[in-house]
């Protein structure tokens, strides 16, 4: 009997769409906007909409595609 390796969705997205990849485009986009406007309002208008979508991306949807079974599936039909 094999072992069954835990599902990993992040294996089937491309190296844009990785959580190293959102976390270090949602810093610069933070960080872009204070070192560009040094307005403090203007950087919180905009960190918020980008946490909420680093927050969904990194933490929501991953296990939102393994409660699924889409992965389970998918796996089953790749090998």
């Amino acid at each position: 009997m094999s072992e069954q390796k835990p599902l990993n969705p992040w294996k089937y997205k491309p190296w844009w769409c990785q959580p190293w990849s959102i976390i270090l485009t949602s810093v610069i986009l933070i960080s872009g906007s204070w070192l560009l406007f040094q307005i403090i309002w203007l950087t919180i208008l905009v960190a918020i909409p980008v946490l909420i979508w680093m927050g969904f991306f990194v933490f929501i949807w991953p296990q939102l595609m393994i409660r699924s079974g889409i992965l389970e599936s998918y796996q089953r039909e790749n090998s």
